[in-house]
């Protein structure tokens, strides 16, 4: 490895630091470089750190160590660790979550977001005294929890006087991949630099010598500096023949190890605990005779394997080989010694201290494997799943008891599903847990993730609820709200129910949720009310829902948002979900937080999109929620998406696609006992209908599960559908079973639920009224007062109720509700019914004014960019390259494009899009009642 005194060949790579490190106020000023091993990295950090101190900036480091990766935040206080003092002094809500998290203080886990925003002020603070340079190398060995922090940090930093400058391997896979970060590959040295180097450190060499050694070498430094060492003086001279081969990365690790062997003991037990240890070996040094102990690394310092500062008693590998060696040239006992002094040092730390213990022990130890088990449910309550896992499955591996064993190694399995997403890895640990312990496919944890996994894997939802509904009954709980296996079981019974959609399947769920002693947890209950048949329970706990919601600010943990938003969605309530919901989406994008949590958030994101109007944001998130599932095998839950596609289809009137996706999701229901997907189908295929003005067939559809006159029970979506059934009875003559229905709709008392059915009920009240009191009960639709919220169903309403008055002669008043529902369509994108209230319009004799509004629902930029180019005749992949899009992104602006320009093919782009950018685009400019094939976007 070179020297940072001693770079060659680095200044266009020291320029490009200087450049983005010295410019804060305009760019963002973070950077990560790439590399392979040995290609000089830390080096290049070193030199460029070494200028930045001599300029006055202040210098923190950091380096990620491989056998730490799983201890939550050491890395960020290994960074922070000189600011302790500051750290200390801070008293508001900031100072007291980076103080526990760092492990200077005690309290309740503090969310990662706060973390993360408390490390931002704490060195913005800091900078408006001295700019700051963060450096942090090897991040591909940084525990999870710091790398999420640093990323929130580092893609923060646009206008302070903060650089963040980032090292890790190549095709490294950690949190700051994928965030969006500059990035920097740092390359092999080139020709001249690499014979220079060579030169002067060994201007011996035999010039065939040095010629081989350069070709295969390939330009790494590592190599350059270090190959020479392991030959033979022969072998420098070409006395000896060199080997054929001389595979690079075997060969350094043969080196490394070789040289640390030559070490003294006294020195390498120290290095052990180095390498071993994250702080490098400070914790076990500041139990021991310090100066004596420091002096023991001389030999190591003098082979440029540490480097050593006496005044932290620190000291850091100079390459990660070198560690990487240290461990394997140690034997097994000497390990589990350095890890037991380790623990011994780590009282105040019992994650850390549990591991260790966990590294050291010889054999079975139950006092250990709880220690483990204990580490990972603190680690679960702060959200760091993955630590959770490893600790599961250490303790698994050291439980004396078969049992406890695979109970340890089941629970790990549940957690891999329910919340990292990690479901070969969960399908792998189960299959390990039922070899050891053959009971413990009856316990909770491992039927749990069994039925998820089942699911997953194209099977039968009904096995999977009778395969957890049984090991409930059959398992020794006592029904104890406080055994956390057991309520999170009934989480999942509630769902898979709700799946399978067969109501005689809630009955037992119930029983067993009634049961539970001293009392049923707060969620529980009210999903317990709000989820299965909310038409006839959701009105008792409305109230208690709302009180939860109003505190949910101050909840950060992820599940309890996912699980409020379940209870919210019948209810109209996810407003108060969404902020808490678009954290998690943000944070699982960067790789924040498990899978699973994110897909949630997208579906009840979906959900309050598509109330709410916001239609563009839907699409979006629906494509998100596809490709979530994909990449981490919720092959199940794909469908939640599918079916927001086909509610966004529908209302954007392309019928044909909305038909095939809804079509699709009933055959994919049949085969997996899903039949409450196929309920779900139900919604978008009535509006399809309804938007074509088929109203037979969408009568026909929408009482396929609720005849006239009743809210079917245990189907929440027959609520939503109400307003369809009442609509579609009254346009085929049905008059007796649309008032029906309307009365049905007022005895559930679906107002007392939300806003939104409050509006719908009196719609459908108005629209089945006499002649005497349809002005009354419409103009009281229509003056409710959040009816702002819910833009799609009121221009629905406006809709009936001017259909209804033109139908009575009011002309100038029908006039008056048609324009206004024509305007909110078109203002949403919702071409049918924009067309119905146009045509409706004219029958008045009055036709909208050309120009009179926006264009039929204006492009975004993105999509103005696409169109354009494809009405150029460029492909999906040509336009992709050219806005660095994927081909299925610039599909689905496509897909989006067509209707607002009410075309069926891309041969009709240039034409229309002229017409957009003349501003002529008016009321004919809707979508025709054909609408393009996927092959048109595609």
């Amino acid at each position: 490895m070179t020297s940072s005194e001693d770079l060659l060949g680095r200044d266009e790579d020291l320029r490009l630091f200087r450049e983005i490190c010295e410019n804060t106020e305009s760019r963002d000023s973070a950077l990560l470089v790439l590399g392979d091993p040995g290609v000089g990295k830390t080096a290049l950090l070193e030199k460029y750190a070494t200028e930045a101190s001599e300029r006055g900036a202040r210098v923190l480091w950091a380096a990620g160590v491989e056998f730490e990766a799983d201890v939550s935040y050491s890395g960020l206080n290994q960074l922070l660790l000189p600011l302790h003092n500051l750290i200390i002094g801070l008293r508001c809500t900031h100072g007291e979550a980076l103080r526990v998290a760092l492990g200077f203080g005690s309290g309740p886990a503090p969310e990662r977001l706060l973390v993360s925003n408390a490390a931002l002020l704490l060195l913005r603070q800091i900078s408006t005294e001295q700019p700051l340079l963060l450096v942090v190398d090897d991040l591909q060995w940084l525990d999870h929890a710091s790398a999420a922090v640093l990323t929130f940090v580092a893609r923060r930093l646009t206008g302070s006087r903060i650089c963040f400058l980032g090292a890790a391997r190549s095709n490294f896979t950690n949190f700051f991949e994928g965030s969006g970060l500059r990035t920097h590959e740092l390359r092999p040295l080139d020709a001249a630099a690499a014979r220079e180097l060579v030169r002067r450190h060994f201007p011996g060499l035999a010039p065939s010598v040095r010629k081989r050694l350069l070709t295969e070498s390939g330009g790494n430094p590592l190599a350059l500096m270090e190959l020479p060492a392991a030959l033979s003086g022969p072998q420098r001279d070409a006395i000896s023949v060199l080997p054929a081969v001389l595979p690079l990365t075997q060969r350094l690790q043969a080196l490394f190890a070789s040289r640390v062997s030559a070490l003294p003991k006294s020195c390498r037990r120290l290095l052990l605990l180095g390498a071993l240890d994250r702080s490098g070996g400070k914790d076990a040094l500041r139990t021991l005779a310090v100066e004596k102990e420091m002096r023991s690394l001389g030999p190591a310092e003098r082979d440029h394997l540490i480097d050593v500062d006496a005044a932290t008693h620190r000291f850091v590998f100079r390459h990660p080989l070198i560690r990487s060696a240290v461990v394997e040239a140690s034997t097994m006992s000497e390990r589990r010694a350095a890890h037991r002094e380790l623990a011994a040092v780590l009282t105040d730390h019992p994650e850390r201290r549990a591991w260790h213990l966990g590294e050291s022990a010889t054999g079975p130890d139950e006092e250990t494997a709880s220690l483990l088990q204990a580490a990972a449910r603190l680690a679960q309550r702060r959200g760091d799943a993955t630590s959770a896992i490893a600790s599961l499955i250490r303790a698994g591996d050291l439980s004396p008891d078969p049992a406890d064993r695979g109970r340890r190694l089941a629970e790990a399995a549940y957690i891999g599903t329910e919340s990292v997403g990690e479901l070969q890895s969960a399908s792998l640990l189960l299959h390990e847990a039922r070899r050891t312990s053959p009971t413990t496919g009856t316990s909770l944890h491992a039927a749990t993730a069994t039925s998820l996994l089942l699911i997953n894997d194209d099977g039968d939802v009904l096995a999977a609820y009778k395969l957890l509904l049984a090991a409930v009954e059959a398992a020794d709980h006592g029904y104890d709200s406080r055994n956390t296996s057991l309520v999170e079981a009934l989480y999942s019974l509630l769902i898979l129910c709700w799946f399978a959609g067969q109501q005689k399947l809630w009955e037992p769920v119930f029983a067993a949720i009634d049961r539970l002693t001293p009392e049923v947890p707060d969620l529980l209950w009210i999903l317990r009310r709000t989820f299965p048949d909310p038409a006839r329970t959701g009105q008792a706990a409305a109230q208690v829902l709302d009180a939860m919601l109003a505190d949910l600010y101050a909840d950060s943990d992820p599940t309890r948002v996912a699980r409020l938003g379940t209870a919210s969605v019948y209810l109209d309530r996810l407003v108060g979900t969404r902020e808490g919901n678009w954290r998690i989406v943000r944070q699982g994008r960067e790789g924040h937080l498990p899978a699973r949590r994110h897909a949630a958030a997208l579906m009840h994101l979906c959900h309050d999109t598509f109330h709410t109007g916001q239609w563009e944001t839907l699409a979006e998130l629906a494509n998100e929620g596809v490709k979530v599932c994909d990449d981490h095998g919720y092959r199940f839950f794909v469908w939640y998406f599918r079916y927001m596609r086909s509610l966004h289809a529908t209302v954007r009137g392309d019928h044909v696609a909305s038909q095939t996706m809804t079509d699709e999701l009933i055959r994919w229901s049949a085969v997996r006992s899903a039949r409450g997907v196929e309920w779900f189908a139900v919604h978008p295929r009535v509006l399809n209908y309804i938007g074509q003005r088929d109203y037979e067939a969408a009568f026909r559809e929408a009482t396929r599960y609720n005849p006239p006159g009743t809210i079917a029970s245990h189907i929440p979506h027959a609520m939503w559908t109400a307003i369809d059934l009442v609509e579609s009875a009254l346009h085929t003559g049905r008059l007796a079973e649309a008032a029906e229905h309307a009365a049905a709709m007022r005895e559930a008392d679906l107002p007392a639920l939300s806003s939104r059915l409050k509006l719908l009920t009196a719609g459908a009240t108005a629209m089945v009224a006499d002649t005497d009191r349809f002005k009354e009960l419409f103009a009281s639709a229509l003056d409710l007062p959040d009816n702002v919220k819910w833009p799609f169903d009121t221009a629905r309403i406006r809709l009936a109720y001017g259909e209804r008055l033109r139908r009575a002669r009011a002309t100038a008043e029908a006039r008056i509700q048609l324009d206004l529902a024509a305007s909110a369509f078109q203002a949403l994108g919702a071409a049918p019914w924009y067309e119905r209230a146009a045509e409706e319009l004219r029958a008045t004799g009055f036709s909208r004014p050309r120009n009179a509004a926006k264009p039929f629902a204006a492009l975004t930029l993105k999509e103005q960019e696409v169109a354009e180019l494809a009405s150029l005749g460029m492909t999906n992949k040509q336009i992709g390259q050219r806005l660095y899009l994927s081909p299925r992104t610039v599909g689905t602006h496509l897909y989006n494009v067509f209707p607002k320009l009410g075309i069926t093919s891309r041969a009709a782009l240039g034409e229309a899009l002229a017409r957009l950018n003349d501003g002529s685009a008016a009321e004919h400019s809707v979508p025709p009642s054909s609408h393009s094939s996927p092959r048109d976007w595609q």
